[in-house]
């Protein structure tokens, strides 16, 4: 499926010429798209499905925390990402509402009335168990259901998913990752952490020993421990919006103690693959962990370890053209 249309939405309304639809709209930040985010949308997507509605989100940029004091937890999926991923399980938009000191101001019932029900057009309001809202979190859901009874929508709360470890989350996805426990990692998001960023000019000390690497810059998501790890790698196709599959390969995380590089680095060596990546942008899906960083004696033992990369990579990936 073609990914959500990302849409602002500002105290005016929507942005541009746009008319909001009557939908189900579910709230929440949605970083990670995890199973537990998976298992709300797909409920909200039948919803809308039976009633004849727009299925959409309602999130906000930047994360409340970011505004409130709390700090803003590092980034699993950038705006981007999640419209593709949300996207896939059938939402038709993602409202994105700017959150600042004024929006963070609002009363409940402001929020209830100009947003969800005035701009957004919410005929069912779909939200977690502990969904709080308003200035200084003082809505609860009570609140929530009392307001859309006066306002014209019915709420509905979701149940969390879990697994044996407990629920799915946001945190959980980032613990895992920081960890660079990646078979948790994929437990919990129900698929490969990945990393975007655009292809820019490095040192080029890798055509000096065979192995060219495209350089990432401009990542926004949080990085696992620095290693070596066997990823699938797509490229943004700007005629068709989207990103596709180009090779099986390498990332390297790190300072490359071998080669002095000094400075934190992001760079992935492509297997079977001849072609211009220059400020393309480039996502590779994170799939296995194949050894930690390690400065070797000499370019030739460093030449003979990527190698041994390059195979224990081609294993680990099996076939793999899919993240399925």
């Amino acid at each position: 499926m073609p990914a959500a249309r990302l849409i602002e939405v500002d105290d005016a309304g929507l942005a541009g010429s746009l008319a909001a639809m009557p939908c189900v709209l579910v709230i929440g930040n949605f970083d990670g798209v995890h199973r537990g985010h998976q298992a709300v949308l797909r409920e909200a997507v039948a919803q809308a499905a039976e009633r004849r509605l727009a299925p959409c989100v309602l999130t906000f940029d930047p994360h409340p925390g970011a505004v409130v004091g709390l700090g803003a937890p590092p980034l699993l999926t950038t705006l981007e990402r999640r419209a593709e991923l949300v996207g896939d399980l059938g939402v038709k938009r993602v409202y994105v509402r700017r959150f600042d000191a004024a929006f963070a101001a609002w009363q409940p019932d402001q929020f209830a009335r100009d947003l969800v029900s005035q701009a957004l057009e919410a005929r069912v309001v779909v939200v977690g168990e502990n969904f709080r809202f308003g200035a200084r979190r003082t809505g609860d859901l009570s609140l929530l259901r009392d307001l859309g009874d006066n306002l014209g929508f019915g709420v509905r709360v979701s149940a969390v998913a879990r697994d044996a470890r407990g629920p799915y989350s946001s945190t959980r996805a980032r613990e895992a990752v920081r960890a660079g426990d990646l078979i948790e990692v994929r437990n919990v998001l129900g698929r490969p952490h990945a990393l975007t960023g655009v292809v820019v000019h490095g040192d080029q000390r890798g055509r000096t020993i065979g192995v060219p690497t495209a350089n990432l810059s401009e990542l926004a998501e949080l990085l696992p421990p620095n290693g070596v790890y066997a990823v699938l790698a797509e490229r943004h196709d700007p005629a068709r919006g989207a990103f596709v599959r180009v090779a099986q390969g390498l990332t390297n995380i790190g300072v490359r103690p071998t080669v002095g590089g000094g400075r934190l680095s992001v760079e992935t060596y492509l297997l079977d693959f001849a072609g211009d990546l220059y400020d393309a942008r480039l996502r590779v899906h994170v799939v296995a962990s194949l050894r930690e960083e390690k400065k070797f004696g000499s370019l030739d033992e460093l030449k003979a370890q990527i190698a041994r990369d390059v195979a224990a990579a081609r294993v680990a990936l099996g076939g793999a053209a899919t993240l399925a």
